[in-house]
């Protein structure tokens, strides 16, 4: 079971390990629009998971443009994502 310190913050009702994990739907427009309003609620108050989130989403962005076929991009996620655990 994890402690309030390895999940992050609570911010909005969602703490920080909650936000990265979705963060690859959030991205992708695949979470419910009161899913999504709530990890905005997070990131409006969390400036870890704000400076974060916007890098990832830059990445994936020129992931998607400029680099591999999108059906690598879910094993960039996950090695981000494993990163992130570590730190």
């Amino acid at each position: 079971m994890s402690t309030d310190a390895e999940k992050g913050r609570l911010v909005a009702g969602l703490w920080c390990t909650d936000v990265l994990a979705g963060l690859p739907d959030f991205v992708d427009g695949e979470l419910s629009e009161a899913e999504a309003a709530a990890v905005r609620a997070h990131l409006d108050g969390c400036d870890w998971c704000e400076r974060f989130g916007g890098a990832y989403s830059g990445v994936v962005a020129r992931l998607r443009s400029d680099g591999p076929a999108r059906e690598e991009a879910p094993d960039i996620t996950a090695k981000l994502l494993g990163r992130i655990s570590e730190g």
